[in-house]
């Protein structure tokens, strides 16, 4: 059998990722390959960590980009600070707190769920009462769910799990660079991210970030790590400059992308990167709303970057999506699990977040239905 060239079609990416990515990143990624050992690749990687530490606003010595997607990220903090036996609170208002208790179980741990009917945040009333009936080390939560579009307030709920003597997990794999998130303001003491949204990059990596209390949490474990690869006492040693321990082979290519991506972030600076992704959210919203679309979530805990829409009655969501597609090249995200079929998941993402974007979505869909 005859295999051509590959020639995949150019899209206008705004589902809930990846996200549309600056050429420099695309042409950071065919620079010349060289080994993972090689000093030039030491020194990407120390640059890589720098820019982790300014994009998560955190001084975490602990902080650096597992060479797997957000979902390796969510399970590298899991496995490493539980233990089989210990009680977790995970929140669960979407797909990805679902995900967090499923892994915190595999891990030994007694869960105990905290819930939001979806295209909700958390309260943080529930949190307290979990909080006061257990004795948890740690309570898990997802920042930007993105399988609802909703922002999740962290700040009350930062106090109440460190009064408790827990230590708090964020999932932000889709807040990171397109909302406000503060690691050493807030508390947080684990936190992870992926590449493909709002730092646009390709997907494939996830940056985390440990707090001295999870660090003090892993160095006094009991039992091994459950997973050879994610085991932070071997992998923390592979990002350790010069004096690097060999551990894996780290994809260079992609890592050359991420560090052009984070540079594009700090050259754009991080607040102006958030109000951005806030004005491009209102143009769409306006737009949307002047179309008769309403949105899932209540407007004061909207995420900028991944907006949730409600499908109109009689209208063909796989339909259009399809359409919007083949014949104006747009991807637009379908909704998951109880909203399948029922909303559209529609993202303004890094280099996907600008006036441009939201026009020619709202010009194709004007012309579709």
């Amino acid at each position: 059998m005859h295999y051509s060239d590959l020639h995949p079609s150019q899209r206008i990416l705004m589902g809930p990722g990846p996200s549309d990515v600056h050429p420099k990143v695309l042409q950071a990624m065919a620079t010349p390959m060289i080994g993972h050992l090689d000093p030039e690749f030491v020194q990407v990687m120390d640059e890589i960590k720098a820019m982790a530490r300014q994009t998560f606003l955190t001084q975490n010595e602990l902080t650096f980009v597992v060479s797997a997607p957000g979902s390796a990220g969510m399970e590298t903090v899991l496995v490493n600070l539980l233990e089989p036996g210990d009680e977790a609170i995970i929140c669960i208002h979407g797909v990805f707190g679902l995900r967090l208790a499923d892994i915190a179980e595999r891990c030994g741990a007694k869960v105990t769920r905290v819930s939001a009917p979806w295209g909700e945040p958390i309260d943080p009333t529930q949190v307290q009462e979990a909080l006061a009936r257990t004795n948890p080390k740690l309570l898990a939560i997802v920042h930007a769910e993105t399988s609802t579009g909703v922002l999740q307030p962290l700040t009350e709920i930062s106090k109440m799990v460190h009064a408790a003597g827990a230590l708090l997990v964020v999932d932000a794999v889709t807040s990171l660079a397109g909302t406000e998130l503060r690691v050493d303001d807030w508390g947080i003491d684990a936190i992870y991210s992926g590449t493909q949204k709002c730092l646009s990059a390709p997907p494939g990596l996830s940056p985390v970030s440990f707090g001295p209390r999870a660090v003090e949490v892993l160095n006094n474990r009991k039992t091994k790590v459950q997973s050879w690869f994610l085991d932070l006492t071997l992998v923390q040693n592979y990002w350790a400059g010069a004096q690097r321990t060999y551990h894996h082979t780290a994809p260079v290519s992609a890592m050359f992308a991420l560090r052009e991506a984070y540079r594009l972030v700090l050259a754009e600076g991080l607040e102006q990167r958030w109000q951005r992704h806030h004005r491009n959210h209102l143009l769409l919203k306006e737009g949307l709303e002047a179309m008769g679309f309403t949105f899932l979530v209540a407007e004061e805990f909207r995420l900028p970057m991944l907006n949730a829409v409600k499908v109109p009655a009689g209208v063909d969501d796989a339909a259009v999506r399809s359409a919007l597609l083949t014949e104006y090249t747009i991807e637009i995200g379908a909704g998951l699990g109880q909203f399948a079929g029922k909303v559209w998941r529609i993202g303004l993402m890094g280099e996907s977040s600008t006036p441009a974007h939201v026009e020619k979505l709202l010009s194709a869909l004007s012309k579709i239905l």
